[in-house]
């Protein structure tokens, strides 16, 4: 707001809407993930690998997200090589057209991982196979 509609750069009439908040997320997750592999390397002139592994050290708290002004934005999570997917978890929004407002109106629930991450397994392997790749994590 400060940097863009308060100086007329944009306009903000999409501010609030899913995809605009969809895209704030992703950018912001694109930040964090430049900004954790910089500091794992040292440099700011990053790499392609060097971002893969900045997203795999990726940890998102709610207090590190209340400090970039995005609180209760998400849900806390960590990445690792092993998993790329998050806390794999779900929530329900609820549109209030009269306040033109998005409003959490359930927790953030698990998955049936049991059922989630044989697939994905399945999946990932037979990828690999067919694109005759190793395993790098684990």
């Amino acid at each position: 707001k400060k940097y863009l509609y308060d100086t007329g750069k944009a306009s903000g009439e999409h501010a609030g809407t899913v995809l605009y908040s969809r895209g704030m997320y992703a950018g912001m997750l694109a930040a964090e993930g430049i900004k954790t592999a910089q500091k794992m390397t040292g440099k700011s002139n990053i790499t392609a690998g060097d971002l893969r592994d900045g997203f795999e050290a990726l940890e998102m708290t709610e207090e590190k997200m209340a400090s970039i002004g995005m609180p209760n934005f998400g849900p806390s999570f960590k990445v690792s090589c092993e998993s790329h997917g998050g806390p794999m978890v779900t929530a329900i929004q609820q549109w209030d057209a009269k306040n033109k407002t998005w409003s959490l109106i359930t927790p953030f629930s698990p998955g049936d991982m049991d059922v989630i991450n044989r697939l994905i397994e399945e999946d990932s392997a037979a990828y690999a196979a067919e694109n005759n790749l190793s395993e790098r994590c684990g």
